[in-house]
């Protein structure tokens, strides 16, 4: 018998332990880099509006590395809990903001139960998951939103929609960009509509001259008959 998942679990396993040897030095260079990031906050904000104005606030961070996100969310008001695939990241989290809940979990099988958050942020989260597995991880944010509930997903662009998905030379794991029409599609196809778009166009200083894209999308209110 051939293990389809072997392939995934090894590259799973590999930018895990990636990111727990670089997790000290991520926190560092990045534990207050939303201060020169505006519209990002901005992004954050309307998030964080949205689920608020539908009556929730229960939030997970997925993918929160050392936490600094989670927190911004926290005091935006929102319930907000942060999960990661990598264990140093989520003791890095814990240190930095014990007020708060971090758990080591992958987003390809969350232990969240269905319909148990009112939002989903996955920001720059999703950049390591092979094409092929993208829709798994769609599906489980899906799964784990209630209805009504929103997503904020955040990635780097492709050159052109003529490119749905590209790899690109990640500082600590192989990565993947994606066009921002393509990501929207899988996202409808797993049940969840994009209401907005951000698109940062970058800047002369950054290191890597991609877009960078905020899809805001929103789970049916009640299921497809």
């Amino acid at each position: 018998m051939v293990d389809h998942d072997a392939p995934h679990l090894d590259d799973l396993r590999a930018t895990r332990e990636a990111y727990d040897a670089a997790a000290v030095t991520y926190a560092r260079l990045f534990h207050d880099s939303l201060r020169d990031l505006p519209l990002d906050r901005a992004m954050l904000g309307v998030f964080a509006e949205v689920v608020r104005a539908a009556g929730g606030g229960r939030v997970a961070d997925l993918g929160c590395g050392p936490g600094h996100v989670t927190a911004h969310l926290a005091e935006s008001g929102l319930e907000a809990f942060g999960v990661d695939a990598s264990p140093a990241m989520i003791e890095l989290a814990r240190q930095a903001h014990p007020e708060l809940r971090f758990e080591v979990g992958s987003m390809t099988a969350l232990d969240i139960r269905d319909g148990e958050l009112d939002g989903v942020l996955a920001r720059w989260s999703v950049i390591h998951t092979p094409p092929s597995r993208l829709p798994v991880v769609l599906g489980e944010f899906q799964r784990v939103l209630a209805p009504g509930g929103h997503l904020l997903i955040g990635f780097s662009a492709t050159d052109g929609p003529a490119h749905p998905t590209q790899v690109f030379d990640h500082a600590v794991a192989p990565a993947y960009r994606w066009s921002p029409d393509h990501l929207a599609a899988l996202l409808r196809e797993s049940g969840l509509a994009e209401t907005a778009r951000l698109v940062r166009e970058p800047q002369p200083a950054d290191r890597r001259q991609f877009q960078e894209v905020h899809l805001l999308a929103r789970k049916a209110s009640t299921p497809p008959i």
